[in-house]
């Protein structure tokens, strides 16, 4: 009574404040590693069911349309953004504009940290839908290729439950892509040139949707002129692939997006008067594809799809395209009629 302190005592004191010390620095540590941004309900939705399907967009403008068909396949339940740059602007947008959700979430990975953060993996996993927003896809391929995070993309488009992106995320969609890690932006121009300039820098094994089985996409296709590039990255992965292996590449123009269902049966949404969904169906190896030499590259099929158009994926079966025709490279110039 009123005597010193026991000597005991003071050191669990002590040992109390240091735990509480290493517990708020790893807990500063988490939140640096991503940031978390929530706009409607913080519990779990209980939908009455969602469907499967995939969007690609291909950047310079959300699209309203395509997004109101995303969230009934999430049956109005909680959308979750993933992003590497960028804010919350997400959550308004899908939660006010286009309505229909429980919540928006948005996960805004600051590193690679955060893949494995069992907090990030509980609100992915719960997710009814899934967006992947645009900025710089070699951040999601550094930061998610290998890790829980892309086992639970991959999990999510299995469970019957809608996944898309737009920009930098759809160039991640298909089983191929072309994941921007080298040095300086790649026009067509570039990569013509030399098919195999630095810049081009393939990626596979990392996402795995069935309906995008030998699939490479990209976007901003027309208003960056991007298809003479992915009839590079056709020809390299052509020539990579067993004889009579199909590929295609899908160029998504901005405002416009491709709408999949989970038959693949599939159209488009647009709010560009000339918006189009381009499929280049290579027919044949590459004749020239050497390094410091540019490219020759013949008969390649070009089907542009339009609102009017249906297209059957993985078997690439169109109805109405917009417009359809035979694009070639000769010695790294593109020739295909307007």
């Amino acid at each position: 009574m009123g005597g010193a302190p026991d000597v005991a005592d003071t050191g669990r004191v002590l040992l109390r404040i240091l735990f509480l010390l290493c517990t708020s620095a790893l807990m500063t540590a988490r939140a640096e590693d991503y940031t978390y941004f929530l706009t409607g309900n913080a519990g779990d939705a209980r939908p009455a069911g969602t469907e499967g399907a995939l969007l690609l967009m291909g950047g310079g403008g959300d699209v309203d349309e395509a997004f109101r068909w995303f969230v009934r396949k999430a049956g109005g339940g909680d959308i979750v953004v993933l992003r590497a740059s960028g804010g919350d602007g997400y959550n308004d947008y899908l939660f006010s504009r286009i309505g229909g959700v429980d919540s928006v979430e948005t996960i805004l990975f600051n590193n690679g940290n955060a893949a494995t953060d069992p907090r990030v993996l509980a609100i992915i996993r719960a997710a009814e839908g899934i967006w992947l927003a645009g900025g710089d896809q070699a951040r999601y391929v550094r930061y998610w290729k290998g890790t829980p995070v892309a086992a639970a993309l991959n999990a999510h488009v299995r469970a019957g439950k809608p996944l898309g992106g737009t920009s930098a995320g759809l160039a991640v969609l298909g089983e191929f892509s072309f994941s921007a890690t080298g040095e300086g932006s790649l026009t067509s121009a570039i990569a013509l040139a030399n098919p195999f300039e630095p810049r081009i820098t393939l990626e596979n094994d990392f996402l795995h949707f069935d309906l995008l089985r030998g699939v490479i996409t990209d976007s901003h296709f027309t208003p960056r002129a991007r298809m003479g590039r992915s009839l590079v990255f056709l020809a390299r992965l052509l020539a990579g692939r067993q004889s009579g292996a199909r590929l295609v590449g899908i160029g998504v123009d901005e405002k416009t997006a491709l709408a999949v269902e989970a038959d693949g049966s599939s159209r488009v949404f647009t709010t560009a008067p000339q918006g189009r969904v381009w499929l280049l169906l290579p027919t044949r190896p590459a004749e020239s594809l050497v390094p410091d030499q540019p490219l020759t590259l013949r008969d390649v099929d070009v089907l542009a799809l339009g609102p009017e158009s249906r297209v059957q994926l993985p078997i690439r079966a169109v109805e109405q395209p917009a417009k359809a025709g035979v694009a070639s490279v000769i010695k790294g110039q593109l020739s295909f009629p307007p």
